[in-house]
């Protein structure tokens, strides 16, 4: 079951430029950066309410972000959602045949687990399934 949204993703060729950027427009600061091996990105967050927006820059010229900021430019990347059980929430959109990029999740920023769904199956949308870390 989908939570909330967690994020939206903003594809960006320089990090701390595009940091600077939301700080200056509107005051919004990054929280913290980290690099997802998983995705070949490094990511920045910024905290808005209980969401984030999540800047993220291609690490290596193979990235998928490396290949959205070439074919489209930088811009708005994915919509993440949270939710309970990963792995469920695979099986259900698996089960109505929904194309998915990622059928077993992997490992994303901040401990969270993650996969997406293929944007031919949300109109256009990449999307983010997003688990978080067992609190234990």
């Amino acid at each position: 079951m989908i939570k909330r949204i967690n994020h939206v993703a903003i594809a960006v060729s320089n990090l701390d430029d595009a940091a600077s950027t939301w700080e200056a427009l509107l005051g919004l600061q990054m929280s913290g950066r980290e690099h997802v091996a998983s995705n070949k990105v490094e990511v920045g967050f910024i905290p808005v309410g209980e969401s984030r927006i999540e800047l993220v820059q291609p690490a290596a010229p193979d990235s998928p972000v490396a290949k959205f900021i070439e074919k489209r430019g930088p811009g708005i990347q994915h919509l993440c959602f949270e939710v309970d059980d990963i792995e469920a929430e695979l099986a259900r959109l698996k089960a109505a045949g929904v194309r998915l990029i990622n059928e077993q999740p992997v490992a994303g920023a901040h401990g969270y687990r993650i996969a997406f769904v293929h944007p031919a199956s949300t109109g256009g949308v990449l999307v983010e399934l997003s688990q978080p870390p067992d609190p234990r």
